[in-house]
């Protein structure tokens, strides 16, 4: 399976963007999904989990962007969502969206437990 990241633009600093995430054939309730950012010349980071819907429904964010960023799922429309607010020009970077290999599990869950990597989508902070 493979998911794909969509949402990404240029987006001044202190606007707002939500990212989705989608996978065809796949149904994503069943699965914890992470969401991950790689900018250019760093190593890839993870910003956010959501845990299976069929768990605790639990959310992880980092302190990175914690109190900015914000996952979500609509099961009905087989979507993740991150949405993201107050914007900085340090959050420029392709994201992700992976899931984890399990189902029902719950998040924290480490980086290598995730599959299914996209193209990801780019997010340019700019004036």
């Amino acid at each position: 399976v493979q998911l794909q990241a969509s949402g990404g633009g240029l987006v001044q600093p202190g606007g707002s963007l939500r990212l989705s995430c989608a996978a065809s054939g796949f149904t994503l309730r069943y699965y914890a999904i992470g969401w991950f950012r790689q900018a250019p010349g760093k190593e890839r980071e993870a910003i956010s989990c959501i845990s299976s819907s069929d768990s605790d429904g639990s959310t992880f964010i980092s302190d990175s962007v914690k109190g900015r960023f914000t996952a979500s799922r609509d099961n009905a429309k087989n979507t993740v969502y991150l949405q993201m607010n107050s914007l900085k020009p340090e959050d420029t970077a392709v994201y992700y969206c992976a899931t984890d290999r399990r189902v029902g599990s719950s998040c924290p869950i480490p980086q290598w437990s995730f599959s299914g990597w996209g193209q990801g989508t780019l997010v340019t902070v700019s004036s």
